[in-house]
């Protein structure tokens, strides 16, 4: 008999009272306000020339994955299933529509909570590809995961959750994540690295000039951390679908593993580069969080601790691994989504209570299980988006032409500019011209304005320099020649000065 798994707490939306209907839509909220977060951490991580590029795109996927789950995603996850592998029915979501036991209200709360978490491994793919990848590309790949890949491994380790009778294989195995370590977390990692492999390295990132680039606004993204560490209150606290004695917990074993996992990316950044990496240490609070995301349940406090650190080690060693395979991630999302979503899955059965578990497994079984779901995730997740992303390749390249990817996509794909890249063009031509006769444009009150009055301030004295010694070289044209073979000494304007 398969087990009756109830991940998501000890009740069902079944008998949701007006309260949980709240709080789903408050955690719904939270969840929504992550896509800020990963718009700022993955903007300020990439260089100026990008930034706008990459905010635009976070805007745009969850507009595209909030569409295609409202079209066919939730239908396929949720509706009626297909012998536990896909939802049959409930497309086009209408919550008058159909035979759902739920009550309108509540139905349509759970769509919405849903609905934002598929927007959340959506927009985890944007950070991986960044910098190099084009619009059209990315829309492909975003409409192919909210669309297609998502939402049906969603239907094989959720399917039935709203009603705590699993409907999907892996739910009716006894899988457990409670809330998308896998699910969305290692979903939308496993096919940012199918992309990432495609896309090849950024230019210059690795090869005989091989260097690190550096994100052009590292607090900005340290307060897209802190953005996604409140949004993820209620990514999984808003996970038991009711406001029982379960939240408060839930959210102090969160808190707790962000905290291990930056405290581990700091120890263990001073162990690998002798300094605080600050990317280090953001990743590691990301890491943090997704570890903890499939056990936050079914630990203690000082379990919650150990998840949390032990997941930031997982992602930062797997980021050295990519970057000795010159695989280029732009923000590392593949190491602290994928190997810390593989390692939290996995910390159910390791760390996790098997008395709560509530599939009846001892913690061996569990952990089988839990393995087989994140194979079946890799199956799905890579097994799918690589081919097709391999055959979209061919017929239309995904990346960009050097020369964008040179100047920078905020230019080449929607002819933005920044008052630095304004100044940046201005000086190229002078440059290529060789006339430095007349000034910059300075735009004040910013920080290209300043560097531009300083750029003027050398042209001042280099015209005036020029102007020096053309007059001193016409002065010795004119002068005649001396007697004796003597020649005429002719003093050089600022020829004493320092």
């Amino acid at each position: 008999m398969a087990p009756r798994v109830r991940r998501w707490g000890q009740t069902t939306l079944q008998n949701a009272t007006s309260i949980d209907t709240l709080w789903l839509l408050i955690a719904t909220a939270l969840v929504f306000l992550m896509q800020g977060g990963f718009l700022c951490l993955e903007t300020g991580f990439v260089r100026a020339k990008n930034g706008i590029n990459v905010a635009v795109k976070n805007v745009l996927d969850f507009c595209i994955a909030a569409l295609l789950f409202w079209a066919i995603g939730f239908g396929l996850m949720f509706g009626d299933s297909w012998g536990g592998f896909v939802g049959v029915s409930a497309f086009f979501f209408d919550p008058g529509a159909g035979t759902s036991v739920l009550r309108g209200d509540v139905l349509i709360a759970f769509f919405f909570f849903q609905m934002a978490f598929c927007g959340t491994a959506t927009t985890i793919v944007l950070g991986a590809v960044a910098e190099r990848m084009s619009f059209r590309g990315y829309v492909l790949v975003s409409a192919l995961l909210s669309g297609l890949i998502y939402p049906v491994f969603g239907h094989w380790a959720w399917g039935g959750a709203e009603v705590a009778s699993p409907s999907g294989w892996l739910a009716k195995l006894g899988f457990i994540d409670f809330a998308g370590s896998t699910v969305v977390h290692s979903m939308g990692a496993w096919v940012s690295l199918a992309a990432i492999i495609i896309l090849g390295p950024r230019i210059g990132r690795y090869g005989e000039k091989e260097h690190r680039i550096e994100g052009h606004n590292i607090p900005y993204a340290g307060l897209g951390v802190m953005l996604l560490w409140f949004g993820w209150f209620g990514f999984n606290g808003g996970s038991t679908l009711a406001f029982n004695d379960k939240v408060a917990m839930i959210i102090v074993h969160t808190t707790l593993a962000g905290a291990a996992g930056g405290v581990g990316g700091l120890v263990l950044s001073w162990s690998f580069y002798r300094r605080s990496d600050v990317p280090a240490i953001l990743n590691g609070v990301i890491a943090g969080l997704v570890g903890i995301t499939a056990c936050c349940h079914v630990v203690d406090m000082g379990g919650a601790i150990l998840v949390g650190a032990t997941s930031s080690a997982a992602a930062l060693l797997a980021q050295r691994l990519l970057d000795r395979l010159h695989i280029d991630d732009t923000v590392g999302a593949a190491p602290a989504h994928l190997a810390a979503g593989i390692w939290g899955t996995l910390c159910v059965a390791l760390v996790g209570d098997p008395g709560a578990f509530g599939t009846g497994h001892d913690a061996l079984t569990q952990l089988g299980v839990q393995a087989i779901g994140i194979g079946a995730a890799a199956a799905i997740g890579f097994g799918v988006s690589f081919p097709v992303l391999w055959l979209a390749n061919r017929f239309h390249p995904l990346r960009v032409p050097v020369r964008a990817e040179r100047v920078g996509l905020n230019v080449a794909e929607h002819g933005a500019s920044s008052a630095l890249l304004d100044l940046l063009a201005v000086m190229e031509s002078q440059r290529m011209r060789g006339d430095f006769s007349d000034p910059v444009p300075v735009e004040p009150h910013t920080e290209a304005g300043e560097i531009a009055a300083q750029y003027n301030r050398v042209l001042e004295r280099f015209n005036d320099e020029v102007q020096r010694r053309e007059r001193t070289a016409q002065a010795l044209e004119r002068a005649p020649a001396g007697r004796g073979g003597q020649c005429l000494e002719i003093a050089v304007p600022g020829a004493d000065e320092p």
